[in-house]
């Protein structure tokens, strides 16, 4: 018998608004990008563009594209992280707690610490579910979960499992959930869109400055001059899933989706290789998106819908949105392995 306390497991997401409703989605944007890390630009020009420009008119639109992503059971991106914390405890065993904490709106990570220490945890192993690093991201999430921990009268031991962009557990998982559905679609591109940053969070990240967006090269490869660029390791992450699935140089491409206005965006943006792709005499796309584990609105809504929809408009034969792993067997033993190893 094992009388040891269990070591609790946080579960990091970026986030969801509670419901469709245009008041919900006003609370839940306002909250994310007030946030410093994900519109980083001076404060008073962030509480311009935030209450001038995005508040007064975003909420109405994401809320109607919410409405068509939202099942029975509530966001899909919590259902689906909420099956992975259920699938980890199983895999994991009684000697661990796993909960989910969201950065923005419910649950707060607030009441998920609160719920690992009503169960007696005293060792802490932070899971931010972000393959790729990014400091609006993971930066931000971790950042609020030390900063609460260390409010509390006693700190838990913490230990956080960090990026996987290359992890050969989670670049098998990707391809798993692919390979059948290209084997039966037959494309002739597979398309690899990755959520978008700013080239200032992009630079602001490197190691070695300078390096960063500095050629068409700079991304070939991992290295210490952009250990910590998200853009690198999409690519990495791309590089990965290919030679998984056998693809071949020149049946596949990496773009970046999801960009606000008002800031230079990395390239090359999602919305504009379609149009490049089909000029290219591709007519058959399949799209992945690995740098979400878990089917969400960017992924059900921005590509699957309106892809497709832009895609089709464009004269595209045929699309397919490839699922992301969410509780795939491959991604939940190789989740379990890296919390182990961080525990």
């Amino acid at each position: 018998m094992n009388d040891s306390p269990p070591v609790g497991v946080l579960l990091l997401q970026v986030g969801t608004p509670d419901s469709t409703s245009t008041a919900d989605v006003r609370r839940y944007l306002r909250e994310f990008l007030s946030d410093p890390r994900v519109i980083d630009i001076p404060a008073p020009a962030r509480w311009l563009l935030l209450n001038a420009v995005i508040l007064p008119f975003r909420p109405r639109r994401s809320a109607e594209a919410y409405e068509k992503v939202w099942t029975d059971a509530g966001s899909p991106l919590l259902v689906q992280t909420d099956a992975l914390r259920d699938w980890l405890a199983l895999e994991l065993g009684p000697g661990y707690e796993v909960v989910v904490g969201m950065r923005y709106r419910l649950p707060p990570i607030s009441q998920a610490l609160r719920q690992l220490t009503e169960a007696g945890c005293e060792r802490l192993v932070i899971f931010p579910l972000f393959p790729q690093y990014a400091s609006a991201s993971t930066g931000s999430a971790v950042e609020e979960t030390l900063r609460q921990i260390g409010g509390a009268a006693n700190v838990f031991a913490v230990s956080t499992v960090g990026s996987f962009y290359g992890e050969a557990g989670y670049l098998r998982a990707v391809a798993a959930v692919a390979r059948p559905l290209l084997e039966e679609f037959g494309p002739d591109h597979v398309l690899f869109s990755y959520h978008g940053l700013p080239e200032s969070q992009i630079r602001r990240s490197e190691s070695l400055p300078g390096w960063c967006l500095s050629g068409l090269d700079c991304c070939a490869t991992i290295s210490g001059a952009n250990r910590f660029c998200y853009r690198a390791q999409c690519y990495a992450t791309t590089r990965g899933v290919a030679a998984e699935l056998a693809l071949t140089e020149g049946t596949y491409s990496t773009s970046f989706q999801s960009r606000l206005k008002g800031q230079k965006w990395i390239e090359p943006y999602t919305d504009f290789e379609l149009p490049r792709l089909l000029e290219a005499g591709r007519w058959r796309l399949a799209v992945l998106t690995p740098s979400f584990v878990a089917d969400c609105l960017e992924t059900i809504e921005e590509i699957g819908i309106r892809g497709r929809r832009q895609w089709e408009a464009l004269g595209g034969e045929d699309f397919l949105l490839v699922p992301c792993i969410d509780v795939d067997p491959t991604w939940v033993a190789t989740a379990a392995r890296l919390i182990r190893g961080a525990g």
